[in-house]
């Protein structure tokens, strides 16, 4: 069913520039509305041919090759081609190109060294410096703009997808149906205009009066503010968004791997996830979860159990009681106090005395993380769906990337590597869920939970719903 105008009110609207390494998912919204990449991913480890039509990868595990589509056109009228995905890739890598909250020169981590050539008019070739089995997971995240125009972004957004720009605001973007979309996949409605409301009540409320058709992220509030309503209906996800403290594996009390695992212990999350998030949540096993590649549903959550974290405090000679400082950003996530101070409530019937140091300015947070330059633990939200940069960013000592808080496992360490190299998807699929086991048994984070995401849909969309990660799609 089309619809001549469907409004979509989210906390923002701001899409910046569209190829900084960024997992908001405000910014997805808009932006896979309009560009594309070469594949998509659709489910863990599963990828859809989209600007590509197939791909095939050297023994060697070094070399790419994608056939482009012939039929694709920008919303310029010009037409796809390898050359056009070359420039897109170089301009994602260069150094000059940003990031948010912290995450600037991530993919040039990757690529940055890589090789992008078109062997021919409709075809796109990447060779990489090491073998990189997760490549698609890295393409997924990088939607391709016609060559002469990366000049002009983010002031002009011309993209191959479904819909193109109509009009720019401060607190609206506007876009309208490609009719002449390559894909032949009819778009939902003529027009959709993405709204700014910070007020996650005020959003729900908004599709409850007629004045929007979805909003997004509504929170527990706004999903209750729509008991009763004839005109919206309240949708739920499980979401793939990790909270978790990772901690300070290289210096402090939590170099010992017997206090990691006790400050897990000595947690009742499931009262934490009552209390602070009203049941709204789910528990993790681990440092990510089902959405993720390699996810080990087998794994067990961490018991509630103090009197065992006392014992395992006691072996690792703190059995006189112990000092954790922990940082604390106040919001993203935006209970992350709350959750401290229940910390301090558990962790004091352990022996652990807890000090929280705040933090109100998110963007120098995280750069305070990415310098490594916490105390023992640091709250923080764990949010890329790719299990490769998850490993690659937070765990591998090897690469001590952005997020990685000083944790050493050769034995973790040599099994991401494999994986790397291994192409055969279930294979490298084990070696994830053999990572996600050792991990969770090794505790350099507290495993908290996945919050749960509530929308509001228009009852006029029938039964459209958001994605099985919770994006707005239209098409």
């Amino acid at each position: 069913m089309t619809h001549s105008f469907i409004s979509v009110v989210q906390s923002s609207v701001d899409v910046g520039d569209p190829h900084i390494c960024s997992d908001s998912m405000n910014r997805g919204n808009i932006i896979d509305s309009i560009y594309e990449p070469l594949a998509s991913r659709i489910g863990p480890g599963i990828y859809s041919p989209t600007l590509a039509s197939n791909w095939a990868v050297e023994p060697d595990g070094l070399t790419w090759l994608f056939k482009l589509r012939e039929s694709v056109r920008f919303h310029n009228g010009e037409k796809l081609t390898g050359n056009d995905v070359v420039a897109t890739l170089k301009r994602v890598v260069d150094p000059a190109i940003g990031g948010s909250f912290g995450t600037q020169g991530t993919y040039a981590s990757y690529i940055g060294d890589a090789e992008f050539t078109s062997p021919s008019k409709y075809s796109f070739q990447i060779t990489t410096k090491e073998p990189m089995a997760d490549l698609l997971d890295l393409l997924s995240e990088m939607p391709i703009a016609p060559e002469e125009e990366l000049g002009k972004i983010p002031n002009d957004y011309i993209g191959t997808g479904p819909y193109q720009v109509g009009g720019i605001s401060r607190d609206e973007f506007v876009v309208e149906s490609n009719r002449k979309y390559w894909g032949g996949r009819k778009a939902m409605t003529d027009e959709i205009s993405w709204l700014k409301e910070d007020d996650p009540v005020e959003r729900a409320e908004m599709v409850a009066n007629r004045e929007a058709d979805i909003a997004t992220s509504i929170g527990l509030e706004g999903a209750k503010s729509l008991a009763g309503s004839n005109r919206a209906n309240k949708f739920s996800i499980k979401s793939s968004l990790c909270i978790i403290f990772m901690m300070n594996c290289g210096a402090g009390v939590c170099t010992d791997a017997r206090v990691r695992q006790a400050l897990n212990y000595g947690l009742d999350i499931d009262h934490v996830v009552k209390d602070v998030k009203e049941g709204e949540a789910t528990r993790l096993n681990g440092y990510m979860n089902s959405h993720h590649f390699g996810h080990n549903k087998e794994t067990k959550v961490y018991p509630y159990d103090p009197e065992h974290a006392k014992k395992l405090l006691a072996e690792a000679g703190y059995d006189d009681g112990m000092k954790l400082t922990i940082d604390i950003p106040t919001r993203m996530p935006d209970e992350g106090l709350a959750v401290g101070d229940m910390m301090m409530e558990h962790y004091g019937k352990i022996g652990v005395d807890v000090e929280v140091v705040s933090y109100s300015d998110r963007a120098a947070y995280a750069e305070m993380v990415r310098d490594k330059v916490i105390h023992d633990m640091c709250c923080f939200d764990s949010s890329p769906i790719s299990t490769f940069r998850v490993l690659r960013e937070k765990i591998h000592s090897g690469h001590k990337g952005p997020w990685w808080e000083g944790y050493h496992n050769e034995e973790v360490n040599a099994l991401i590597e494999k994986a790397q190299r291994t192409f055969d998807d279930k294979a490298r699929e084990s070696i994830y869920r053999q990572v996600f086991q050792i991990i969770r048994d090794d505790a350099p984070w507290v495993f908290l939970y996945r919050p749960t995401y509530f929308y509001a849909i228009n009852k006029k969309l029938g039964d459209w719903t958001p994605t099985a990660r919770g994006m707005v799609k239209l098409a």
